[in-house]
């Protein structure tokens, strides 16, 4: 047990990764506007991504080296698969996630500040942790940020129970959920919940920077620990996330609002009036550190992943100086596309949202080829690669319906 809670850390921030768009508003309107119906897409989303993400801490576990070192190892065009992926989605994750934080950062705070400003200080503020704390602060203050969340959010949606009337929850709410728009919100629910497939490249990474803290390299029944422990974080918080929708929600007849941010700003209300004006706080400071978090770690992962993907041989100061680049120009660029698109920032995050979903089975199949490969030390039971073959035969089905979907509407 004291070496599993030595090499703990890294799931926390896969967790704080995960934890944010899809749980904080996704996951909430799945329960206030489709009824209790939509909880089992949650669970099956959860379900067939498993596999992949937990093939990251299991491949970093074993061999000591990050997926980006693995794709190398199948060969180039599997690298380039995934730079291509990366760049073409990490600005506009990035400003996606700063000025949903931004916002509510103002509905906390009510400052009178911009939306734009609020984005600058807390991308600083992002900076300035990672620069300075490094890995250790982020580890330590992940840990805090996601223990905090689980237990309030447990506490808010065990008060909103004993408030809400059951015999007023439906099970299917709406027909709509088998029309064409109801049929894309939960596609777009399930390739976001509770985190894109390539998260468990970041993961792998997060791994060995683990094990240069603590100079040990972890066991596989370690890292899975740690896996497990921030994955089953992030899908019970997609969960809970829901049953705020299903029981303070889903019986009214307000229309909710597209946008995040007046989205939160509803679900703020909604436990205001029904559990007291004691809740507003609670419920506004929840959302602001959900989003915070993601903020935080998109913010250490896309440089990371791109110093790796820049890094030749063993470069360990280029790589270092690489990331202290990356961790500067990624949030510029994002802020210039935040300041620039305001009024077509939408169709951006809807293509970046797009992309990351159709990525998610290609990803997939990196990562089961990979640990299927020949020169991979450990291999998986018969029973757990049957399983991952089926969840990626699922994911694949979920991208054609997508792809389905996009082209019909």
């Amino acid at each position: 047990m004291k070496g599993v809670l030595k090499h703990i850390g890294p799931g926390f921030l896969l967790a704080g990764a995960a934890i944010g768009v899809s749980h904080l508003v996704q996951a909430t309107r799945a329960g206030a506007d489709y009824g209790v119906v939509l909880i089992f897409a949650i669970i099956i989303a959860c379900l067939t991504k498993y596999p992949f993400m937990e093939f990251g801490s299991r491949y970093a576990a074993t061999t000591g080296k990050n997926l980006i070192e693995g794709y190398k190892i199948l060969g180039r065009w599997y690298v380039n698969v995934f730079a291509l992926i990366t760049v073409s989605t990490m600005f506009i994750i990035q400003a996606a996630v700063t000025i949903v934080s931004a916002g509510l950062a103002e509905y906390l705070f009510g400052f009178g500040w911009s939306n734009f400003t609020w984005s600058l200080i807390l991308l600083l503020l992002c900076i300035l942790i990672l620069l300075i704390g490094k890995y250790k602060k982020l580890d330590v203050l992940m840990k805090i940020v996601v223990s905090f969340l689980t237990i309030s959010t447990l506490f808010s949606v065990i008060i909103a129970a004993f408030q809400v009337d059951f015999s007023t929850i439906s099970f299917n709410k709406t027909s709509n959920l088998w029309t064409l728009s109801g049929m894309g919100f939960v596609i777009a629910l399930m390739g976001w919940m509770p985190i894109p497939i390539d998260a468990s490249v970041w993961h792998s990474i997060w791994i060995q920077e683990k094990s240069k803290q603590t100079q040990q390299q972890p066991s596989i029944k370690e890292a899975g620990f740690d896996f497990n422990l921030g994955y089953l974080s992030a899908a019970l918080l997609g969960i809970l996330f829901f049953l705020m929708g299903l029981f303070l929600m889903n019986n009214s007849d307000i229309s909710f609002a597209s946008s995040s941010v007046a989205f939160s700003g509803q679900l703020i209300e909604m436990y205001a009036q029904t559990l007291g004006e004691w809740s507003r706080v609670l419920i506004a400071f929840i959302a602001f550190v959900t989003m915070f978090s993601t903020t935080l770690t998109v913010t250490d992962a896309f440089p990371r992943v791109m110093s790796k993907l820049t890094q030749k041989d063993n470069q360990s100061l280029k790589e270092t100086n690489a990331y202290r680049i990356f961790i500067i120009g990624i949030p510029m660029i994002a802020l210039m596309i935040l300041y620039a698109l305001k009024s077509t920032f939408t169709v951006l995050v809807d293509f970046a949202s797009g992309l990351s979903f159709l990525a998610s089975p290609v990803l997939a199949w990196f990562n089961l080829k990979l640990m299927t490969h020949k020169k991979n030390p450990i291999r998986m039971s018969s029973g757990y690669l049957l399983f991952s073959k089926i969840c990626l035969f699922l994911l694949i089905c979920f991208g054609l319906l997508y792809i389905v979907y996009e082209f019909t509407l």
